[in-house]
């Protein structure tokens, strides 16, 4: 249990029942042998026996089995919450999906670890908690951290890769593991994975999409080491040479937009606009329909004054995906360089409304606000 986790559980305390306090709540038998975890909210030290109510104590044991699941009393807490509160799996799940789903990352991340610590051999909270930190590893992108970038991602594989060795196979779990490496541009296991969901999935939907991506997988030759050295390079704060890297993958492959948008995404990061536009360009020319690209794009004809056409790209973005924060900021500052501080404030708003931690926006904000006016 490492420091973080250690911290969640400070305000727990361990309550020991009368020996002769062998009774039964909702059909569960009580042992006074075994001592009772009890959240406190707040200062344990004012705790008292007489605080003692059903809803603490079962709050006090979801949170030891979410961040210590090999505590020698996890079996018992199992045994106790899943009787006294046996309709715990459906609305733990149901109101974690719904944090996740409105950003609020931090509960669901504490909920689908606890449905975890409940329920080991379920996959279904496995699942949904690979997604929380893929969505956290992604925010860390954003806000260029790589260090808990890197952290969270590790964490998503860690939960991905015990996922993959449940038996009976969970079909689910290498659909959603294929799309984790194909945005990590682990392109030969990502086709690997998708394969196999292929041979296991029932959902023809799911099936036949599949298929279709191992099949551009195969014809783009994405799966090329210098694609992958090239991402690496880039990511790492190594631009110059994730560029030649592309710029050499490409004479080999010129027809793969994948390389394009490394190209582009190097160029970007080192402020040639130019470049990165024709790069971006060129990548959507060859099949590129994705809402970063175009919002990569967009970045670039923003800081090269062609404001009419980074509208267009940002507005196609956004119908790709309407909740991507990014792409709403984007709008917003686009709406500011071309002199509509009313507009660029509503965008700003609604990105805040997506994710009240954006501090980008918030910057904004408060400029506007103090007749700053942001970036000119």
């Amino acid at each position: 249990m490492d420091d973080e986790d250690e911290a969640r559980l400070r305000n727990i305390v361990y309550v020991r029942l009368p020996e002769d306090f062998a009774r039964s709540i909702g059909g569960f038998l009580l042992d006074p042998s075994i001592a009772l975890p009890v959240e406190t909210g707040g200062d344990p030290e004012r705790f008292r026996p007489g605080d003692l109510v059903l809803e603490a104590l079962l709050a006090g044991m979801l949170r030891v089995l979410a961040y210590r699941p090999d505590h020698p009393d996890a079996d018992y807490f199992r045994r106790f919450v899943t009787t006294v509160k046996p309709s715990i799996l459906g609305e733990l799940s149901e109101a974690g999906i719904l944090k996740s789903r409105n950003g609020d990352l931090d509960v669901a991340e504490e909920i689908f670890r606890a449905l975890r610590g409940l329920y080991p051999d379920r996959p279904e909270s496995y699942l949904n908690l690979a997604s929380v930190y893929e969505k956290r590893a992604q925010e860390y992108g954003r806000l260029d951290n790589p260090g808990l970038e890197e952290e969270f991602s590790q964490r998503a594989f860690d939960l991905y890769r015990r996922l993959l060795a449940f038996e009976p196979p969970v079909p689910d779990a290498y659909y959603e593991a294929a799309f984790f490496h194909l945005k990590n541009r682990g392109y030969d296991r990502a086709r690997e994975l998708f394969e196999t969901y292929a041979t296991l999935g029932e959902d023809a939907e799911r099936v036949a999409r599949a298929r279709e991506i191992v099949r551009k997988l195969r014809t783009q030759g994405s799966l090329d080491t210098l694609f992958k050295e090239a991402y690496d390079f880039i990511r790492l704060g190594r631009e110059e040479e994730g560029i030649g890297k592309a710029r050499e993958f490409l004479s080999s492959y010129p027809k793969v937009w994948n390389g394009w948008f490394l190209l582009g995404w190097g160029c970007r990061r080192l402020k040639r606009w130019a470049e990165g536009r024709e790069a971006f360009e060129k990548a959507i020319e060859l099949g590129a329909e994705d809402a970063d690209t175009y919002n990569e794009l967009a970045i670039c004809l923003l800081e090269l004054g062609e404001y009419r056409e980074c509208r267009k790209r940002l507005e196609a973005a956004l119908r790709l995906e309407p909740d991507n924060v990014k792409i709403v900021s984007n709008l917003g500052t686009l709406a500011l360089k071309q002199g509509r501080p009313d507009e660029a404030e509503r965008f700003f708003r609604t990105a805040l409304e997506l994710d009240p931690r954006d501090p980008l926006a918030r910057s904004l904000l408060e400029s506007l606000a103090s007749g700053d006016g942001g970036p000119g």
